[in-house]
C-alpha cells in the first residue's frame, strides 16, 4: 500500500479545539440557564409564602369578626421553617361598614417586600 491512497483517521488538533470550544459554550449556557431557573423558583417560593402570611392574616381578622381600627399594625408569622413580619394598614372608605386591610409581608430578615394584599374587613352587624 501506498502512503498517499488512504485518508488518514481522526481529527486535527484545531479540529478538536473548536469541537472543545462549542461544547464549553454549550455547558456555560446550560449552567446559567440552570442557576437562573433555580432563583425563578426560589424567588417564586418565598412570594407565595409570603402571599400565604398576608391571606391568614386577613383571615384571621374576619374569621375574629374583628373590627380593626383605623392605623398601622405589626406583627409576626412563622411558615416553612421560617420568620415572615407583616405590616397592615386599615384605612376607612366611603361605606362606613367597611374597612380597607392593606397587608405587607417581609422575610424577618429582609428590607424588600415579598408579598402584599389587599382586602376589606366589615363591621359585625348586632
Amino acid at each position: 500500500m501506498s502512503p498517499g491512497c488512504c485518508a488518514h483517521g481522526g481529527f486535527t488538533l484545531l479540529e478538536t479545539l473548536v469541537a472543545l470550544s462549542i461544547i464549553a459554550v454549550a455547558l456555560v449556557a446550560a449552567l446559567r440557564a440552570m442557576g437562573s431557573t433555580a432563583g425563578a423558583a426560589s424567588h417564586l417560593r418565598e412570594h407565595t409564602i409570603a402571599s400565604w402570611i398576608a391571606e391568614n392574616r386577613l383571615a384571621e381578622l374576619r374569621a375574629r369578626q374583628e373590627w380593626p381600627a383605623i392605623g398601622q399594625r405589626r406583627g409576626h408569622g412563622e411558615m416553612a421553617g421560617r420568620r415572615y413580619t407583616w405590616s397592615e394598614t386599615v384605612s376607612g372608605t366611603a361605606n362606613p361598614l367597611f374597612r380597607r386591610v392593606d397587608i405587607e409581608v417581609r422575610a424577618a430578615d429582609e428590607a424588600r417586600t415579598l408579598g402584599r394584599l389587599s382586602g376589606f374587613a366589615v363591621r359585625p352587624l348586632r
